[in-house]
């Protein structure tokens, strides 16, 4: 397509999955009898995937309990008193809290990735977590034997790891779920904080080559969990132009749910850095309406006013459940807007002429 268009990530688990997630959480299956069920969902995903006609598909994440502490789930070294983040609807998630080192990664995200690749010849992009989200889980005041300096080179190494499995794995993209970087100017409106974190992933970008960088990007959102947002109510303006600092070769933006789209174009028109693509939210997780192929079209043509046409892409404002046990938005529907966000960008495409 000459207006590339990706998935962001999670897809909506099946039931059986999720069913099967709590009883091995509760001990009643093993590990086996869990993996059955992923690899059934893994493989379901992928062919609903194609039906849609995505030139680019993923795994769905059905194998994450969560998008940001995959890597560390099940490490010994974790407490659960970590930091909070609360939602618009009341609800909060909290992070772990890490309580020794070294910090390793137990599971990787090439893994998935090698799954989802088994199963079709689409290409296949792969998120992974932003080390600037898992920088979160050092508690502000310290760990004894461990200091923070210690830390932070561990992430590094760890993340740069992650990634470049995946970049030898074959994938088609890699996207750095960076969905902290608008809440971050909630905690600290001196910006202070997200300087701290673009700086942390700047870090690790500057690992690998410019015609590497090319296959990485970068996705923000205000966060999409069981129909609320944590940072929608941050401006974003605030946040984009320092966004776009982040020295990688695509930017993944929630655009459809915005509440004032051309305001946020006109900011993006103003500091996208040359020669980088731009990547559009066109459906909202989190509405369980479903757009249409029509409304996906004039989404991307509203954006052309202000982006030039050959820096476009188009994707969904954010994963359909990044978290397992949301269950707030049905496989159906998420499959349906991602329908729409195909078939509109190729509408998209002919009215463009590109």
């Amino acid at each position: 397509m000459s207006i590339p268009t990706e998935p962001i990530g999670s897809i909506p688990r099946p039931p059986e999955l999720i069913r099967g997630q709590q009883d091995f959480a509760a001990g009643t299956i093993d590990a086996e009898a869990l993996q059955a069920l992923t690899d059934r969902a893994v493989a379901d995903t992928v062919r609903r995937f194609e039906e849609t006609g995505s030139p680019v598909v993923t795994d769905g994440e059905q194998g994450k309990a969560s998008f940001l502490t995959y890597p560390v789930a099940g490490i010994a070294d974790l407490a659960p008193d970590g930091v909070v983040v609360p939602f618009s609807d009341g609800h909060t998630r909290q992070l772990p809290r890490l309580t020794s080192g070294p910090f390793r990664y137990r599971a990787r995200a090439a893994d998935h990735l090698r799954a989802a690749r088994a199963r079709t010849s689409a290409a296949v992009k792969q998120a992974v977590i932003a080390p600037s989200a898992l920088s979160l889980l050092y508690p502000q005041d310290g760990i004894d034997g461990y200091p923070r300096e210690q830390f932070v080179a561990d992430l590094l190494d760890e993340a740069e790891a992650d990634i470049r499995g995946c970049l030898e794995g074959g994938a088609h993209s890699v996207q750095l779920d960076f969905t902290e970087a608008r809440l971050s100017l909630k905690l600290d409106p001196s910006k202070g904080l997200l300087q701290d974190l673009i700086a942390l992933n700047n870090q690790v970008l500057d690992r690998f080559s410019e015609a590497e960088r090319t296959r990485i990007g970068v996705h923000t959102c205000p966060g999409g969990d069981w129909d609320a947002t944590h940072s929608a109510d941050v401006d974003y303006a605030e946040l984009l132009p320092d966004l776009f600092t982040l020295r990688a070769g695509a930017y993944y933006v929630q655009l459809a749910g915005e509440a004032d789209r051309e305001r946020a174009l006109g900011v993006i028109r103003d500091s996208l850095p040359e020669g980088r693509r731009l990547f559009i939210g066109v459906t909202d997780p989190i509405n369980p309406v479903v757009e249409t192929r029509e409304q996906v079209r004039d989404q991307v043509l509203e954006a052309a006013r202000f982006v030039p046409a050959e820096a476009l892409g188009t994707c969904d404002d954010c994963g359909f459940s990044p978290f397992a046990d949301d269950t707030s938005t049905s496989r159906d529907i998420a499959f349906a807007k991602i329908t729409a966000r195909v078939e509109g960008t190729k509408l998209a495409e002919k009215a463009l002429g590109v």
